[in-house]
């Protein structure tokens, strides 16, 4: 089976792994959200990427879900005692290597889809990853001004990291994103599906960007394959991290009804959280399949029966 995940960090990662549980022999393409790149003490830094290469290749953080296991700050701390910034987002000192590793080979003309295909030769995460895009795209969040009535525009990691989502977003902006082309081997991915998975990462700053890509969506809504997600919203509220910030933001509900409706015109199957039960009606209102089904990733097994029943209701759309 050739399954195809676009998916964010934490809670895509968390879940793929499940999945590779779950089918051991499944080809699994991942297309992995570069809009969360951002260049840190001269480092080209690919958290999404990163987190799903470590979380698959057994070197993540577990008590964080982003990192490397085990890691130290001592490059970080003489950092911050030059008095450089930003300090609001921290490097581990082996984390530090792949972001050197991945700069050095940019710097020298090579395109990200290429650096993230070397640098998972040391990993081996089981799947193949690719970047939604080797150009350049940034997610930026306007905000209010100082009390001078304009706005301005900060790095989503600032937004995120720094102010943790509490300041309201007027907008999000993927900036380059027109420009932006599907990095090598994504739209073939996706063509060449059994199944397209939306995991239950960010809708808005994670799965967002990949089909903002021109010509992503476009190959999704086409593919001859179910596509189907897995909400990143119980008892309307996000399992982890602050997407309901992100989701109000472009004025959508946080709740699993409402992100399906964002994701309504490629969807052919919605799993819900069985405390969501109610809202399957509305979703299959819409002409999405739906169902529920525990959806908190509480280990490794769980994510497995997540992964399973996506791909039961991806059978269930095929049979239709």
């Amino acid at each position: 089976m050739r399954i195809t995940a676009l998916a964010g960090g934490i809670g895509g990662s968390r879940f793929l792994r499940g999945l590779l549980r779950a089918i051991p022999d499944a080809e699994v393409t991942v297309v992995g959200n570069t809009a969360d790149d951002i260049t840190l003490h001269g480092l080209h830094v690919s958290p999404d990427l990163d987190t799903v290469m470590y979380t698959l290749g057994d070197g993540v953080e577990e008590s964080q879900g982003w990192g490397r296991r085990g890691d130290t700050s001592a490059v970080a701390d003489e950092l911050a005692a030059y008095g450089a910034e930003p300090r609001w987002f921290t490097l581990g000192d082996r984390d530090i290597a792949t972001h050197l590793l991945r700069t050095r080979m940019l710097t020298a003309g090579y395109p990200l889809s290429a650096v993230t295909e070397a640098l998972c030769d040391r990993w081996r995460p089981g799947v193949r990853l690719l970047p939604m895009t080797d150009d350049r795209v940034e997610t930026h969040v306007v905000v209010a001004g100082d009390g001078d009535g304009q706005e301005r525009a900060i790095h989503f990691q600032e937004w995120w990291v720094r102010l943790h989502a509490k300041v309201p977003a007027r907008r999000i902006v993927l900036v380059g994103i027109e420009q932006a082309k599907p990095a090598p081997g994504v739209l073939d991915a996706v063509a060449a599906a059994d199944v397209i998975v939306l995991p239950p990462s960010n809708p808005v700053v994670s799965i967002g960007p990949i089909l903002s890509v021109p010509g992503v969506r476009d190959a999704v809504t086409v593919a001859g394959a179910p596509v189907v997600g897995l909400s990143p919203i119980i008892g309307g509220a996000p399992v982890r991290g602050m997407a309901d910030a992100a989701l109000t933001a472009i004025g959508v509900p946080t709740s699993a009804a409402g992100v399906a409706e964002l994701f309504a015109d490629l969807l052919d199957g919605w799993l819900v959280d069985s405390t969501d039960a109610d809202a399957v009606p509305a979703v299959e209102a819409a002409g999405i399949r739906c169902r529920a089904a525990p959806l908190l990733m509480t280990d490794v097994d769980a994510a497995a029966a997540m992964a399973r029943a996506a791909l039961d209701l991806a059978e269930e759309v095929r049979a239709r």
